[in-house]
């Protein structure tokens, strides 16, 4: 009898989910053979198959434990990713649009797609919130990750923001958002001047560097923090929400980074 197969059942349970990255390792990895005889490798797998025929719950219980496994290490990178850039995300860009006092002592970063229906959807609670809660600023970051529609709105409400500063970025935020036309050059004109704004200089300033170097920058920071979807909400740089959200989530986040 081997070594390893002499093991209890108990210790079996223990060190499954090793043995099944392990495992993993082992089918994954070019240099295996440097580390283990083939009949280490034989012996190993012949482990798992029998505590798997003793005890078929043994394979739940390891995938579980090696999802939160995963989970944890997710957290992990999410937090020093926070901390990293935590002067980005408390500290509003030049070119950032801010919904609420300006000086408010909570910041929230909202990442957005102006085609995101989520992210449409959420608008109204914003309003709410920062009616709501004067000590809460919420600053905008707009980044197209939904194709050429995408890219086109948020170019075009970036733009705004330069003839008219956050009062034309809101109000060309909110003609795009509510629109339920498919966007192009044309309709992004009538929506300007619906809007209050003027249509060939937005359509001009959408082509420019400006507009160019605010998308960048907004993307650039999202991939730091490894944003995964719109919207997606960071609190103080310490709290993070991605996805779909509603006006009593985000209450609940505010107060949980206000007492963390």
């Amino acid at each position: 009898m081997s070594f390893f197969s002499s093991r209890s059942l108990a210790r079996l349970r223990t060190a499954l989910p090793a043995c099944i990255g392990l495992m993993l390792a082992l089918s994954s990895t070019a240099r295996a053979d440097d580390s283990f005889t083939p009949a280490q490798r034989k012996e190993i797998v012949a482990i798992v198959r029998d505590a798997l025929k003793t005890d078929p719950s043994i394979l739940s219980d390891a995938i579980t434990a090696l999802r939160a496994g995963a989970e944890a290490q997710e957290q992990t990178r999410t937090r020093d990713a926070l901390a990293t850039n935590r002067a980005a995300l408390t500290t509003p860009a030049p070119s950032d649009a801010i919904l609420g006092a300006p000086n408010a002592r909570t910041t929230v970063i909202e990442f957005y797609d102006p085609r995101c229906p989520y992210c449409r959807k959420v608008l109204a609670d914003l309003d709410r919130l920062v009616h709501d809660d004067p000590n809460v600023r919420i600053v905008e970051k707009v980044i197209p990750v939904l194709g050429p529609a995408s890219v086109l709105t948020a170019q075009a409400i970036a733009a705004a923001a330069l003839q008219g500063g956050h009062d034309a970025y809101f109000r060309m935020q909110r003609a795009i958002m509510t629109d339920t036309t498919k966007p192009d050059t044309a309709r992004i004109r009538l929506l300007a001047k619906q809007a209050g704004l003027d249509a060939d200089r937005l359509v001009s300033d959408m082509a420019g560097p400006a507009v160019a170097a605010t998308l960048r920058a907004n993307s650039e920071l999202a991939e730091a923090i490894h944003l995964e979807g719109t919207p997606t909400f960071v609190f103080d740089a310490r709290y993070i929400i991605p996805g779909a959200v509603d006006y009593g989530a985000l209450k609940a986040a505010i107060e949980k980074t206000r007492h963390s």
